[in-house]
């Protein structure tokens, strides 16, 4: 295929897609034309086709394949209501991965599609590093501020390792900072929360919030106040997350999040030498 024949297809593909509450989408009578058919009838088949792959790939059809209705023009001022199907980028994807091979069309959608949904996964993936990072970075400051709270109200700066010890203790359900380590594979010298998943994480950074927030407008004074002030905190932070199935002590370790941020910095690196660099003004130029 030429390449002027795939720069036109590839604006074409981009040019019907819709945006609509932040969702992309093709319908399936303007994906018909640009596949190369000629009748919904066969086309139709393509799609029937399509969702059983759906269906079998153990994702909820529905989801993918909306089927909707439309009013076309008929001339003489008349219209008609016909049958239409709206489809998300994967539903596309594999209607394109059934369609005819023997069509031009349909070979360059297959690998357009493929293409631009693992884009999409790789953009997700980043944000999702994104937010771990963010939200480590984030327990961290909490961490440190009830640090400091607690050597504010007890002059000791160890109070503070054994505060968090029995919050993590609520926490995780009876199961020790030192257990939760082995259990998850963590080095000794690394805190458990460089390798926590995003939800527990931020589990511990809201029982931090709530046990500072106390610690102060009920003024403690004691370690054991602060303490069990803390250990409470967790505990309905967990019974919270039981109440959504979610047993923090049962979640798989996350990768490394020092490992995260690196990549991520790393990426932020090659995005900004791959932009093409301003020319400088030269004389004349307005």
């Amino acid at each position: 295929m030429k390449s002027e024949k795939i720069a036109e297809l590839f604006t074409r593909f981009e040019a019907v897609a819709r945006q609509e509450r932040g969702i992309e989408f093709w319908l399936a009578r303007e994906l018909l034309v640009l596949l190369g058919y000629s009748e919904w009838r066969n086309f139709a088949d393509v799609i029937s086709k399509a969702r059983s792959a759906c269906a079998h790939a153990g994702q909820p059809v529905g989801d993918h394949f909306v089927d909707v209705n439309k009013m076309v023009e008929l001339g003489s001022n008349a219209r008609r209501e016909i049958d239409d199907v709206a489809l998300t980028r994967y539903a596309a994807y594999l209607v394109a991965q059934n369609g005819d091979p023997r069509k031009e069309e349909v070979a360059f959608a297959q690998s357009y599609f493929a293409v631009q949904t693992r884009k999409q996964e790789l953009i997700e993936q980043r944000l999702q590093h994104h937010e771990r990072v963010h939200a480590r970075s984030r327990l961290a400051a909490s961490e440190k501020e009830l640090s400091g709270v607690i050597f504010e109200r007890l002059g000791r700066k160890e109070s503070f390792a054994g505060i968090r010890s029995k919050g993590d203790e609520a926490l995780f359900g009876g199961v020790t900072t030192q257990q939760m380590k082995e259990r998850l594979g963590v080095p000794a010298s690394r805190p458990l929360a460089d390798f926590l998943p995003v939800i527990t994480i931020k589990a511990k950074d809201f029982a931090n919030e709530i046990t500072i927030h106390n610690t102060k407008d009920r003024d403690l004074k004691s370690e054991r106040a602060i303490s069990g002030e803390h250990s409470k905190n967790n505990a309905e932070v967990r019974r919270l997350l039981g109440k959504r199935g979610i047993k923090p002590e049962a979640l798989p370790p996350a990768e490394d999040v020092r490992k995260v941020e690196r990549r991520l910095a790393a990426d932020t690196r090659k995005l900004a030498k791959s932009r093409p660099k301003k020319r400088a003004p030269r004389a004349g130029d307005e």
